[in-house]
């Protein structure tokens, strides 16, 4: 089964913070509405930009997209 990462992207000095503090809401929703998504987390991709992310099934994609309102998805690959 295909997984799709859900990006959301955040820039500027305080990116990374902004970024961590992100995950923190994307784990209270998976919490909340008690979804098995195991896979969160955070990148910078430069000192400027980083990125908060969620790795879901595709199947499982649609409702969680427009909940939350990612600004891009790529397929997820390890």
């Amino acid at each position: 089964m295909r997984k799709l990462k859900l990006i959301w992207d955040f820039r500027g000095p305080d990116a990374t913070k902004i970024a961590q503090h992100h995950e923190i809401h994307l784990k209270q929703y998976i919490e909340l509405e008690k979804l098995d998504i195991p896979l969160t987390g955070i990148e910078s991709l430069s000192d400027l930009h980083t990125i908060a992310y969620l790795v879901v099934d595709e199947k499982d994609m649609k409702p969680i997209r427009d909940a939350l309102k990612p600004h891009r998805g790529v397929v997820y690959s390890e």
